[in-house]
């Protein structure tokens, strides 16, 4: 599959003066190498969900899995749209990346079976699943698989120069 090339725009309103536009190259391999992103859904209500999960980079998209009875699936039953977050826990330097997008279910076997080499070359053994029908097997039981094409990115660069710089994707 091609790599997408977003466009890449610097808000000079949340921007040193000094700044110029994030490379995506950089955000793509931040989110490639990140082992922990924030997934934020929307419950029934309306109200926001935020919770901590691995996720892995493959073919310009996050995928992530959770179990079928888990508050972020039942949010997506409802609402597919979801933020990504990921980045450093300083105030003075590093980079944080937020990914918006909708969440689509992954089912097919054979990408699955791609996602499931991925999670164990990027986490290690302990997350070493077999596919099932339409769904990852772990010895903790089933997870839905799911797939977040970004649709808009936004890079934070922290310290000297400080930025915001929005990617936008073509769909």
């Amino acid at each position: 599959m091609p790599h997408v090339t977003p466009t890449a725009e610097l808000d000079v309103r949340f921007s040193d003066p000094k700044a110029s536009a994030a490379d995506w190259s950089a955000a793509a391999a931040q989110l490639r190498d990140a082992e922990v992103f924030w997934l934020t859904t929307v419950r029934p209500d309306g109200r926001p969900h935020v919770t901590p999960l691995i996720a892995v980079w493959q073919d310009d998209a996050l995928h992530f899995c959770t179990g079928p009875g888990e508050r972020k699936a039942k949010n997506l039953r409802e609402n597919r749209e979801v933020v990504l977050t990921t980045g450093a826990p300083s105030l003075s330097e590093g980079h944080d990346v937020v990914v918006e997008g909708e969440a689509v279910r992954v089912t097919d076997p054979a990408a699955l079976g791609v996602l499931a080499d991925a999670y164990v070359r990027k986490y290690g053994p302990d997350w070493t699943f077999t596919v099932g029908d339409g769904v990852f097997v772990h010895e903790a039981g089933e997870a839905l698989v799911f797939r977040v094409a970004p649709r808009t990115v936004f890079g934070f660069a922290k310290g000297d120069p400080f930025g915001q710089t929005r990617w936008r994707f073509t769909q």
